[in-house]
């Protein structure tokens, strides 16, 4: 039998990553997503707004409305640095640092909340559980996204990994576990019953052809994840 579903330390965990402006982000949370991702000092993409900016951004989230730093940044004192200027309550840990990089952050900042990324695809993948059980004491979640083998990006890639890997990792891995990779209105229920994530980020599949985030699109993501999130709670 499966194992139940553990539970993030809030009860919904719906993120849009990728905003442009405080416009976009208040068009986000009226739509519904509890979290918003900004991602910054990127080794692939290109961010989306400047640090300054995304500080006034931070700032200007309404309550209720979380604050994710996303980073490959591995040094400790980097990452607070950069997590403080801007006022997030969450960094997303998406590079290839040690279990001691997210204990000495724990140490450091207790309140911090961390997430860390299980990047699927990248021919790993046998190691993941392992390495999320090395991870597992020192963070309060874990997010698993697609690799693309033709940017080597890690995130932001709109591409749907092997769900299978992250239904194991979420039964497995000793952590809550947030699906990410791909994900868009037309897919989300398929995988969220493939995987039964404690919560769900999109970025690419919540945008249009310019780049922008779709109202339409995202008020649809918002509302059905929150309905299915939900109905795996009860």
């Amino acid at each position: 039998m499966a194992a139940p579903r553990l539970a993030l330390p809030f009860s919904c965990f719906i993120q849009a990553a990728g905003v442009r402006h405080a416009a976009e982000a208040a068009m986000l949370a009226a739509a519904g997503f509890t979290h918003l991702g900004f991602p910054l000092r990127l080794p692939v993409h290109a961010p989306d707004l400047g640090e300054a900016e995304a500080r006034e951004v931070v700032a200007g989230l309404p309550p209720g409305v979380g604050a994710v730093l996303v980073t490959y940044l591995a040094d400790p004192a980097e990452i607070i640095g950069l997590s403080e200027f801007l006022g997030v309550g969450w960094v997303q840990l998406h590079g290839d640092l040690e279990p001691g990089a997210a204990a000495a952050l724990r140490a450091a900042r207790p309140g911090l909340g961390l997430i860390k990324s299980l990047v699927v695809g990248r021919g790993r993948d046998a190691g993941l559980l392992p390495l999320a059980r090395a991870f597992a004491p020192h963070v309060d979640a874990f997010i698993t996204d697609s690799f693309d083998p033709a940017s080597g990006a890690c995130g932001a890639t709109g591409r749907v990994h092997d769900w299978a890997v992250s239904r194991m990792l979420a039964e497995q891995a000793g952590r809550p576990l947030i699906l990410a990779g791909g994900l868009n209105p037309d897919n989300l229920a398929a995988a969220m019953a493939a995987v039964r994530p404690a919560g769900v980020d999109a970025h690419t599949g919540l945008e249009a052809p310019d780049g922008s985030k779709d109202p339409d699109l995202c008020r649809r993501f918002a509302s059905l994840a929150r309905t299915l999130l939900a109905r795996d709670a009860a």
